[in-house]
């Protein structure tokens, strides 16, 4: 029988590849587990795992699909009308107050960026008043 897990294996996987698969099969954690006893026992291998980690994108994986999972668990029905009834609209409530935060937080990097360019500008401005009292007494 073969896995998900193991459907990318050659039929006669080296120790390295049974190894990744084993930990792929158990999840993050196990490959932080994996690092810490090789920091434990011998750390370049620790260190070296974890460059693997990071080569590899091991850590960064399945992120996406785990937004996804909840994204559809989210919309999955309970069977109660009037409890997803009060889930659907706690849900539309939640998604504008993100939408609402989110504008929010793009006015007020607008206005941030306008006021550090007000700022520049300002400066250069009095630079250029000064270095044009300062070239007569040049000439």
């Amino acid at each position: 029988m073969m896995t998900t897990t193991t459907a990318h294996l050659p039929a006669r996987p080296n120790w390295f590849a049974r190894a990744e698969a084993w930990l792929d099969a158990r999840g993050k954690g196990a490959w932080i587990a994996a690092m810490g006893l090789g920091c434990i026992l011998c750390w370049p291998s620790g260190l070296a795992l974890l460059f693997y980690m990071i080569w590899s994108k091991n850590m960064f994986k399945g992120s996406c699909a785990t937004r996804t999972r909840h994204a559809h668990t989210a919309f999955k029905t309970s069977g109660n009308t009037a409890f997803d009834a009060y889930k659907a609209e706690t849900l539309r409530r939640l998604e504008e107050e993100q939408h609402a935060f989110e504008e929010f937080l793009g006015r007020l990097r607008d206005a941030k960026d306008k006021a550090e360019f007000d700022q520049f500008m300002d400066e250069r401005a009095k630079k250029a008043k000064s270095d044009d009292g300062a070239e007569p007494a040049d000439a």
